[in-house]
C-alpha cells in the first residue's frame, strides 16, 4: 500500500505534468533567450518575477483542476478558463487591452478575474456552479468590451470580445461535465 501511494504522480499522469512544467520553464526562457539576439526584449528582474509567477499560478491552478475534475471536459473547461485569465493578466501588463497599459480603464479586467477567481470559490468549483459562474465571468467581460466602445476604442471592443468566447466555451465545457457529476 505504501508503495502505491509512494508511486501516486508517477506512471499514465507524469508525461501531461512534465510537457506543462517544462513548456511554462521553455516559455519563461524564451525572453532570456531573445534578449541575447535581438534589442526588442528588455526584461528586467522583476519581468521574470512577475512572468514566473503567472506560469506557476496557471499551472498550479491546472494541477488543482486535474485532481478536483475526473470528466474531460471539466479539465478542458479549466484549462480554457485559466488560459484566459492568464492572456488576459499577460496582454493588459505587456500592452492594456483599452489603451496602452496604464489607461486605468484596464483596471475593468481585474473585476473580470475577481467574478472568475471568486466564483470559482464560491461554486466550491462543483461543475455545475462553475458554469454559471463563467458565464457570469463572460457577462462581466462584455461590460469591458462596452467599456472600450465608449471610450472609443473599437478595435479593441473587438479584441477584448475574443475572452468573452473563450469564457462561454469554459462554460459549455463545465456544463457538459456536470451533466456527468454524481450528487453527493
Amino acid at each position: 500500500m505504501a508503495a502505491a501511494a509512494g508511486n501516486r504522480g508517477r506512471g499514465t499522469g507524469s508525461w501531461w505534468r512534465f510537457l506543462m512544467w517544462g513548456g511554462a520553464a521553455g516559455l519563461l526562457a524564451l525572453p532570456w533567450v531573445a534578449m541575447r539576439f535581438t534589442r526588442e526584449f528588455d526584461w528586467g528582474a522583476l519581468d521574470f518575477l512577475v512572468f514566473g509567477a503567472m506560469l506557476a499560478v496557471a499551472c498550479g491552478g491546472f494541477e488543482v483542476a486535474v485532481r478536483l475534475g475526473r470528466h474531460w471536459a471539466y479539465r478542458a473547461g479549466a484549462a480554457v478558463a485559466i488560459l484566459a485569465g492568464f492572456l488576459l493578466v499577460w496582454v493588459n501588463l505587456a500592452v492594456g487591452l483599452i489603451g496602452d497599459e496604464g489607461n486605468p480603464a484596464n483596471l475593468a479586467h481585474a473585476v473580470v478575474l475577481l467574478v472568475a477567481v471568486g466564483g470559482a470559490l464560491l461554486a466550491r468549483f462543483g461543475a455545475c456552479g462553475l458554469a454559471r459562474v463563467m458565464v457570469a465571468t463572460a457577462v462581466a467581460q462584455g461590460l469591458t468590451v462596452l467599456l472600450a466602445l465608449m471610450v472609443g476604442r473599437p478595435l479593441e471592443a473587438v479584441l477584448t470580445a475574443f475572452w468573452v468566447g473563450m469564457w462561454l466555451l469554459s462554460a459549455g465545457l463545465f456544463a457538459l461535465a456536470a451533466g456527468t457529476e454524481q450528487p453527493l
